[in-house]
């Protein structure tokens, strides 16, 4: 695992429309799990799955979101976007059980807020975790198809997280 010093990787690719722009945290490499390019760009976000699955089938997987925060200027805060997104997943979800839990410290000592999400009978296993870097609200998600599966890959999780480090500005 090496520590990546953090930055918003921005791309243009071209694509039906013209040209697409995608915006995503520079994730450090984690031993075990590779980026899926395809997905990266079909979701527009930082896309990571383990060696030998894809994103689309993978039993667990992780992801990186930036929001430029202009994009949405309703919002002011990192707590204002956390509970807009809280509400987007009841919303989409109304019997997911969403709990606070312990803060991740990045690799460079940011406290970044994260909650699970449990579905109460089936849907996927999730981790949410955010952030913020000048201009950008960041979102970290591990997802999982299982309870065993998001128990499993927990440490990983937090070797991404905790390997972080942001921009410096």
């Amino acid at each position: 695992m090496t520590t990546a010093r953090a930055e918003i990787e921005k791309n243009a690719v071209q694509c039906d429309t013209g040209f697409c722009f995608y915006w995503w945290p520079k994730l450090p490499q984690l031993k075990g799990w590779h980026q899926d390019k395809d997905q990266s760009y079909h979701y527009g976000i930082n896309a990571l799955a383990p060696d030998g699955s894809s994103f689309a089938n993978a039993e667990a997987i992780m992801y990186a979101n930036a929001v430029y925060k202009q994009r949405v200027p309703e919002t002011k805060s990192l707590k204002m976007f956390i509970a807009d997104d809280r509400k987007h997943f009841l919303v989409s979800d109304p019997g997911v059980a969403i709990t606070e839990v312990n803060e991740f410290v990045t690799g460079d000592g940011n406290k970044f807020r994260s909650f699970t999400l449990f579905p109460k009978s089936k849907g996927n296993w999730e981790e949410v975790t955010y952030g913020e870097e000048g201009e950008y609200y960041l979102t970290f998600v591990m997802s999982s198809r299982s309870k065993e599966s998001f128990n499993k890959t927990q440490d990983e999780y937090r070797q991404l997280i905790g390997h972080y480090k942001q921009n410096p500005e």
